[in-house]
């Protein structure tokens, strides 16, 4: 219960950190560390037979990631167009389209009746290949007028994402049974991470955010609903089955956004990571929402 509600943790100590910044704004520093968290949380998940799931469902996961990294940095910098954002809040789109497929993805596709193990799988290897993909992806689509630091960006995910998400497949791995007995609390310590890790860009970035805020908002809504839509309906239309189609639909549109927000904070400013920490919220609404209405729908 407490999982579903993290768009109302997010909000409340969101709106607590726009009121009262100055709480938050010591804690700029603690944003990589709390990332790590969240990264080995995940890794601690994750076993060898993850990733050999990829094998048994390859087809599934082959379209799954090219309509991740097509799909998501497109959109981003075709929304960022149509409303105008100026290079740092389209640097901050753009690294939320770039990076990978988030872990609540593995979460809204288990309520919506999806397929979990494909799921937990597409989401490892997205978060892999995005430790390369993400930086090349920004640096391609942001314009030669912006200078993107693509190798300091790729050594950064290496000890972000990679590092840690090893690292956790191997406690996991080697020590599965004490791990096991933690487990059930590493979803509320990613949750209550990124909700914290939210709230100090927020402080960080109030003035911007409540200048247009509004049409950051809509701009997230939007990227968001074209990488769901259009994760489902490509895939639909390819020819899997209802439950391939849930499950790519929610790799595809709900995205690693805390990565992307601390990315944003780390190489670029507090406004380029808005996008990212708005997607945070936003996408754990939209997909509870939808995985609510799946459940109730034969898969």
């Amino acid at each position: 219960m407490l999982i579903l509600l993290f768009p109302v943790w997010a909000l409340l100590l969101s709106a607590y950190a726009y009121f009262q910044p100055n709480f938050f704004v010591d804690f700029k520093s603690y944003i990589i560390p709390l990332l790590i968290i969240i990264m080995l949380s995940m890794g601690l998940t994750l076993t060898a037979k993850d990733f050999k799931q990829v094998l048994a469902s390859k087809r599934a996961v082959i379209v799954g990631v090219l309509l991740q990294f097509m799909v998501m940095p497109i959109a981003a910098l075709l929304v960022s167009k149509i409303f105008g954002f100026d290079d740092e809040l389209t640097i901050g789109m753009l690294l939320v389209g770039s990076v990978a497929g988030g872990t609540a993805s593995n979460v809204m596709c288990y309520l919506a009746k999806g397929d979990t193990a494909l799921s937990i799988s597409m989401t490892s290897i997205s978060t892999l290949i995005g430790v390369v993909l993400t930086p090349l992806l920004v640096a391609l689509m942001v314009g030669k007028g912006v200078d993107i630091p693509v190798q300091a960006m790729l050594e950064s995910l290496v000890k972000i994402v990679l590092l840690p998400v090893t690292v956790g497949v191997l406690l996991n791995t080697f020590f599965a049974k004490k791990v096991e007995k933690i487990q059930f609390l590493l979803p509320y310590i990613s949750m209550f991470t990124i909700v914290f890790i939210i709230a100090i860009v927020v402080a960080l970035s109030a003035g911007k955010l409540a200048e247009i805020g509004y049409l950051i908002v809509f701009a997230v809504m939007i990227h968001n609903s074209i990488g769901l839509i259009l994760g489902y309906s490509v895939t639909r239309l390819l020819g899997f089955d209802e439950r391939i189609c849930r499950t790519i639909a929610f790799e595809v549109g709900l995205q690693n956004s805390g990565l992307a927000a601390a990315l944003a904070i780390k190489f670029f400013t507090p406004v380029a990571a808005l996008p990212g920490s708005i997607f945070s919220i936003w996408h754990n609404v939209s997909g509870s929402l939808l995985a609510s209405y799946w459940s109730k729908q034969k898969s």
